[in-house]
């Protein structure tokens, strides 16, 4: 792993990125990162403290000279998403995300590498350990389980943080500052299962869909690529013909992620098997040649399991429920924003679908940076939920940050990269949902930016980090914290 980070600069990000990488931390599971910041802010002698949901604070006083600066925080959040390949062994409650250095990226093999965001932890650790730096005092906000629905900062409390002035350190795109963020709803439905013994003469096949990229579902909602759960269903409609039966269904892993990979365990009569093979290598063809240009390596599969025991499956009419809701779901884009160009408005997102022995469960994602349209596109999922028999939920609902073009923190971060780097920073809102929504709705009044380095394929196992935007991106903060 040190091999991957050798001689990169700057040396104490890298350094705290790579011990942070050895540590599990997917969301809910962050205890073991949090407790090695509180152990380092020890081992620097600041001071820290930890709220009752698992957040972290580490106050640094202000450098010589700089003690009647304006306090101001920097927040990233401890957690990531734990996604890995199909055939990648890998076990993220235990096993350390494996760095590779691959043309001029730090990359993880097969897994998603956590630099969403690993980057703002390691900085913010480099910059509590780094006494050559100019700052005034500084408060460091580790939050937890943000990939799941913003949980840390929805349990932050009032008067905790001190400072007036925030910088997240979320954001992906070297050279560009974002001052707003979209909100957010999940739309979840649950069917009870209720199955019964499979029809005589048939024998089971698992059906596949495999080789997607995914992605964010906020960041590359507008990439045009694939969604697993919609293609398999798109084959599983077509098998219908064959009489074919659903055991169960699964696919994606994330409610903020575009799912890559899904499967059904199906039964088939044995006479119909050639023909659901035909059918199936049809729908493969179709769907490859569909997305030629954005999922190249999409492949959809019918494997025959022969000696595998007849599995139940679900009755014909909760099939069809499942099946015809799946299809009348909208994903992707739903409105471009008229007022920023090239910004997604409002989306939706087919997530994840799960069965076991008590229900089939189905999430989904809305977001949107106009309010009202969250309401309205959850409402439209629901509705057709409602209408396949389904019991429809909201849940982990979070509000937008709407930008504020006039902020001091703004001005001041645009004048100080027009200095280092001879040209204007770019001004932007995200279709992602940041933590400043909720941060500045617990500290009304808060002056707030976001940015970061570069990354790609962040939530995905082609996550990777731009290098030489980690050295732009600190020197870029370093200055903000010193012209402040």
């Amino acid at each position: 792993m040190t091999d991957a980070i050798a001689g990169l600069k700057p040396e104490l990000v890298w350094k705290y990125f790579a011990e942070i990488a050895k540590i599990p931390r997917g969301s809910k599971n962050e205890a073991a990162a949090a407790r090695f910041v509180i152990d380092t802010a020890k081992r620097l002698g600041l001071e820290s403290s930890q709220d009752k949901i698992g957040n972290v604070l580490v106050r640094k006083p202000a450098s010589a000279g700089k003690e009647h600066s304006p306090s101001m925080a920097l927040q990233g959040h401890l957690d990531m998403v734990c996604e890995k390949n199909a055939g990648t062994v890998h076990d993220f409650t235990k096993d350390p995300i494996e760095l590779v250095r691959k043309n001029g990226t730090i990359m993880a093999n097969g897994t998603t590498l956590g630099a969403d965001n690993g980057i703002a932890v390691a900085t913010n650790l480099a910059i509590m350990e780094d006494n050559s730096i100019a700052h005034g005092p500084l408060e460091f906000l580790f939050t937890i389980d943000e990939e799941v629905g913003l949980g840390g900062a929805s349990h932050l409390q009032p008067g905790w943080l001190k400072s007036k002035t925030l910088l997240n350190l979320d954001s992906e795109e070297e050279g560009a500052l974002y001052v707003g963020c979209s909100g957010g709803t999940d739309t979840v439905a649950r069917w009870k299962a209720d199955p019964e013994a499979a029809p005589a003469g048939t024998v089971p096949v698992t059906l596949k869909v495999t080789g997607l990229k995914g992605g964010h579902s906020g960041l590359e909602i507008d990439k045009n690529r694939g969604n697993a759960i919609k293609i398999l269903n798109r084959a599983l409609r077509d098998l219908e013909s064959t009489g074919i039966r659903l055991s169960s269904i699964g696919g994606g892993n994330k409610r903020n992620a575009i799912p890559r990979e899904c499967h059904a365990e199906c039964m088939i009569s044995k006479k119909r098997l050639t023909e659901a093979h035909g059918i199936v290598k049809a729908v493969d063809a179709t769907v490859r040649a569909e997305f030629a240009s954005t999922d190249a390596d999409v492949r959809i599969s019918l494997e025959s399991k022969p000696g595998a025991k007849k599995a139940k499956v679900l009755k014909k009419a909760l099939q069809k429920k499942i099946s015809y809701t799946i299809s009348s779901l909208p994903h992707g884009v739903l409105k471009m924003s008229p007022d920023i160009n090239g910004l997604v408005e409002t989306s939706t997102n087919v997530a994840v679908i799960r069965t076991d022995k008590k229900e089939i469960e189905m999430e989904t994602s809305q977001r949107s940076s106009v309010a009202s349209e969250i309401t309205e596109s959850a409402q439209m999922v629901s509705s057709i939920f409602t209408m396949g028999h389904a019991d429809v939920s909201h849940e982990h609902a979070y509000p937008g940050w709407k930008p504020d073009m006039n902020s001091k923190i703004l001005k001041v971060a645009q004048s100080t990269y027009k200095k280092l780097y001879g040209k204007e920073v770019e001004v932007k809102a995200i279709h992602a949902g940041l933590e400043c929504g909720i941060i500045g709705e617990k500290y009304p009044g808060i002056d707030m930016v976001s940015f970061g380095p570069t990354l790609e394929g962040v939530h995905s196992p082609d996550e990777k980090i731009y290098i030489d935007t980690v050295e732009k991106f600190w020197k870029f903060l370093l200055e903000i914290l010193k012209s402040v």
